[in-house]
């Protein structure tokens, strides 16, 4: 589909032919480059705003160039470092997403409390980062060397965007470190063939701090003093929602003052651009025709077009192609719904927008839609920056009820959207501009890890047999999504890590059966071999076993006493286990817990153990239905935690073989 951006790439694309056949390309020249070193900080030992720290910034630069064929970023640091603590700080670790762009002119050096200058002279490297669950990017890292407590590490480098990412101008304020004394500046792009305006919001500016502001020569600037430290947690919303920030936004059109005016000229602009991307009627109801039957109900007709679209081949999933091999496969990006369906291929927008097209011809009320993920940052309106509307959804009235699809995220169920996409606010597109609409946030009880254990306990005190995980919903397909591009390898050390993860003691798991990975199925299911030594213990003549026995993940969340963000949960989701023990021959059980039934509305645990005739039987239910919370709730959520905890640690007491009952 022509887009704003696509638009903007061909006429920079044209000129820049004309630029390069007429000689006229610039040379790079890089404006960053080392500071004078400063003998008062070389003689600091604390900061007074940051007790305690092992280390803080002592300055840092961000300029940023958009004009020209590419945009780049030059990017500068100071740091320093206080305690052996801080030493870490001299493993630099620069990161970048390759799809945007390269890391280049990488230089640092240490400056011991002498004054003496130790060079950066060793090799970066490329690592792949992994932060959390589904976001990987990578990183150059290098470390400096002769870095000691007193000592000033410094370093700067370019980010060299790729041509698309002209539009993705933004300050970052925050960082691990507090920060001493920072400048940014932007010089936005302009062009005498094409009139583009740029605006910019801010999130959380520091106290005191003036806004940033355009000076005579159209650069933006901005200076800001003593940034605290960002403050990471478990289970809090992106960092984007929460850090000090500045984004800029590109527009084609002319500043407007009223959001709803802002959107609605979007929404028309961009359901032009749907209809004509979908309009191909007799093509789709041909197609639509080879896929579902007349007599068939509506429901089925749906899950069958879905069922279709998802074969076809995604783009976007797949391991990207260069322009060479493109040429190479004469392949050409599809231009309609037509096309991708003769083709057999298209990107994960195009194969939505074209189960659109073909739930339309099938007789269906539908609408496209677009909305903004909540990975990085949650959508507001008032922003008006139409291109936080990144993700295309399909609206189906079904039964008086709307259901949204994205058959072009790959290995998401039917009636399910990826993750990101739920419970947030989207544009249902129409001819007069639009409206607001929520897509739904699915219940605890759609995405469940499930594990089934049966296991023998020995007389030794060892649980050895069976286990089965079932991975459903958005556990299954965020799973799927993950390791796509993975071998067996790496799938099978993934899902056996995380089996030893949940368990709170050391123990050998194998993975027994080939999960299915490339399917779109409800389910992931994975088969293991369970071995746990030392999982009873002796107390005199009693022998106890803890009933948590997949509780780690639980073990340390939440215990904290204070809490500064928000605690948010990428979606709810419930644990539910099912395990069975038999007994030693001889063996009895002599105690088992009180049954726990906590009901605290969004979150509820159960665990109940039962004597079966020599076979332990225990049962455990963690339902977490909500998806943000905020700070003032997080007392009574660790109280609930606290709860948890307690009832995971109860013990069954045994009588092993050969003892007198005691009870």
């Amino acid at each position: 589909m022509p887009t704003l951006r696509l638009r903007f790439l061909a006429l920079v694309a044209f000129i820049f032919v004309l630029m390069a056949t007429a000689g006229l390309l610039p040379t790079p020249a890089w404006a960053v480059n080392f500071q004078p070193v400063s003998p008062d900080e070389l003689k600091m030992t604390g900061e007074p705003k940051a007790p305690g720290a092992p280390a803080i910034i002592l300055f840092h630069q961000v300029d940023r160039d958009d004009r020209g064929r590419t945009a780049h970023e030059d990017v500068y640091f100071r740091i320093k470092i206080f305690t052996e603590e801080g030493r870490k700080y001299a493993d630099i670790e620069i990161p970048f997403w390759k799809e945007q762009g390269d890391v280049v002119n990488v230089h640092g050096r240490t400056i011991k409390p002498d004054g003496t200058i130790v060079n950066f002279g060793g090799k970066v490297f490329d690592k792949s980062i992994v932060k959390t669950r589904g976001v990987k990017y990578m990183a150059k890292t290098f470390t400096l060397s002769d870095v000691q407590p007193g000592a000033v590490i410094e370093y700067y480098y370019t980010t060299d965007f790729n041509e698309n990412y002209v539009f993705e101008s933004h300050w970052i304020l925050n960082d691990e470190l507090f920060t001493k004394s920072a400048k940014f500046s932007l010089k936005p792009y302009s062009s005498s063939y094409a009139q583009y305006n740029v605006r910019w919001t801010w999130h959380y500016l520091p106290a005191g701090t003036a806004q940033p502001a355009e000076a005579p020569n159209h650069v933006i600037n901005l200076e800001v003093s003593d940034v605290p430290a960002f403050h990471t947690e478990d289970y809090m919303p992106p960092q984007d929602e929460l850090k000090s920030r500045v984004d800029f936004i590109y527009s084609e059109d002319t500043y407007e003052k009223d959001p709803d005016k802002y959107w609605k000229k979007l929404g028309k602009r961009r359901n032009d651009q749907l209809e004509n991307f979908i309009g191909k009627r007799k093509a789709m109801e041909q197609a639509a025709a080879e896929i579902v039957s007349p007599n068939d109900p509506p429901e089925v007709k749906l899950q069958k077009i879905y069922a279709r679209v998802q074969q076809i081949r995604n783009t976007s999933y797949g391991v990207r192609k260069s322009e060479q091999e493109q040429k190479r496969n004469k392949e050409k990006d599809p231009d309609n719904v037509e096309a991708i369906w003769k083709k057999q291929y298209g990107n994960g927008q195009e194969l939505t927008w074209l189960f659109l097209a073909l739930a339309r011809s099938a007789g269906f009320e539908a609408s496209g839609m677009w909305l903004a993920d909540r990975a990085h940052y949650f959508f507001v309106p008032q922003t008006m920056d139409g291109r936080r509307l990144d993700a295309n959804v399909v609206v189906v009235k079904l039964n008086g009820k709307d259901l949204f699809f994205d058959p072009g995220a790959a290995f998401i169920p039917f009636g399910m959207l990826p993750w990101v996409e739920t419970g947030v606010q989207g544009l249902k597109l129409d001819k007069d501009g639009g409206t607001w609409l929520q897509t739904t946030l699915p219940a605890s009880t759609k995405s469940v890890i499930r594990r089934k254990a049966e296991l023998k306990l020995s007389e030794t005190g060892e649980l050895e047999g069976k286990l089965t995980v079932t991975y459903t919903g958005l556990e299954a397909s965020q799973r799927r999504v993950d390791e796509r591009l993975a071998d067996e390898t790496d799938r099978k050390k993934l899902l056996e890590d995380e089996v030893k993860g949940s368990i709170p003691m050391a123990c050998e798991v194998e993975l027994t059966n080939q999960p299915d990975w490339k399917s779109s199925s409800p389910s992931l299911v994975a088969e293991y071999t369970l071995k746990g030594p030392g999982w009873v213990s002796g107390a005199g003549r009693r022998a106890l076993l803890p009933v948590g026995l997949f509780s780690a993940p639980e073990k340390h969340l939440f215990d904290h006493a204070d809490r500064v963000h928000p605690i948010y949960f990428e979606f709810p989701f419930q644990r539910d286990d099912d395990v069975s023990i038999d007994l030693p021959l001889g063996w009895q059980i002599s105690t088992v817990p009180q049954p726990q039934k906590l009901d605290a509305k969004a979150i509820t645990y159960v665990l109940e153990a039962k004597n079966d005739k020599g076979t332990l039987h225990l049962n455990r239910v963690l339902d977490v239905d909500v998806m943000l919370l905020p700070v003032a709730t997080y007392g009574n959520l660790r109280k609930i935690f606290q709860i948890v905890r307690t009832g995971d640690e109860q013990q069954v007491i045994l009588q092993p073989g050969g003892t007198s009952a005691s009870n």
